[in-house]
């Protein structure tokens, strides 16, 4: 959810212009994200991800236009979500309901794995790895992880059809459900976010999206920018650990923050120290590249 689940006073939006104004350019970034990623689908194939995914600037017409589209503003639109959501904490989430609050936090790891299963569709050798690391993580957790990997991912069963399905499907639902309140309430205007959407279309035509042939005989592969520091707490820590409690710990402090008082305080530090932990890790793993 990028807005509100209560109605407020014209007073109240310009108190919080701020978030107001993230949220509108992260639902923007949205609906480019969508928009472009139809023309992607309709020429993917999840039986053959790289194939189709690596030929689509040749089948489709500007076939390598939309893929960047799709790309660049789907990474945007997870930057511009984060930052809702910092911009939402700095002017104090007590102006939103619990179930608001509750919507907001859910939508940052809906959207990550989003992105991430993105990531793996495209199965080149940064999507492969991710994939793998995937289903390495949802396996490790004790007794129901066989029954999620069954459910949402089931890589080495079934290639990639059940990756294509949450994505287009069950993700986008969850998603959803997360933003109606701010679709409802909070229509972004395309004609306030013009530089966004011109940036967009500069990247997208001047950058191509990265696709990456097997790296043979590497020993390290990078994922996602946003993955990196996982990846760096999996070489020394178990993959229950660093995969699940670890990310787990930082949505579970989001969901329960305290609208007041010194416990939030002392929540606000744990999530400070997270973060800056999180980042270092990030750096380690990318000076290894």
């Amino acid at each position: 959810m990028i807005g509100h689940a209560v109605k407020r006073p014209l007073g109240f939006l310009k108190q919080k212009a701020l978030a107001v104004n993230w949220g509108g350019q992260a639902l923007i970034s949205l609906y480019i994200s969508v928009l472009s990623g139809l023309v992607v689908a309709l020429q993917y194939n999840p039986a053959e991800p790289f194939y189709s995914t690596a030929t689509i600037e040749i089948i489709v017409p500007y076939g390598d236009f939309w893929r960047s589209l799709h790309y660049y503003s789907s990474q945007a639109f997870m930057l511009l979500l984060l930052c809702h959501l910092a911009a939402a904490i700095w002017e104090n989430n007590h102006y939103y309901s619990r179930l608001a609050w509750i919507r907001l936090t859910l939508s940052v790891p809906i959207a990550l794995l989003l992105l991430f299963t993105g990531y793996i569709l495209r199965n080149d050798a940064t999507g492969a790895a991710a994939g793998a690391i995937a289903e390495h993580l949802t396996l490790s957790i004790p007794l129901i992880g066989s029954w999620l990997n069954d459910l949402f991912l089931a890589i080495t069963a079934n290639g990639l059809k059940r990756v294509y399905v949450n994505h287009l499907i069950g993700l986008i639902v969850l998603g959803g459900y997360c933003v109606w309140p701010h679709l409802r309430r909070y229509t972004s205007r395309w004609r306030d976010h013009l530089p966004l959407i011109l940036l967009f279309l500069l990247l997208a035509t001047l950058l191509i999206a990265p696709m990456e042939p097997d790296k043979i005989g590497l020993v390290h592969i990078a994922g996602p920018w946003f993955f990196l520091g996982l990846q760096e707490l999996l070489r020394t820590v178990q993959p229950f650990w660093a995969g699940v409690v670890f990310p787990a710990a930082i949505i579970a402090a989001l969901l329960t923050l305290p609208r007041e008082g010194r416990k939030r305080s002392l929540y606000l530090i744990f999530i400070g120290v997270w973060f800056a932990l999180y980042a270092v890790l990030s750096v380690i793993s990318y000076s290894r590249i």
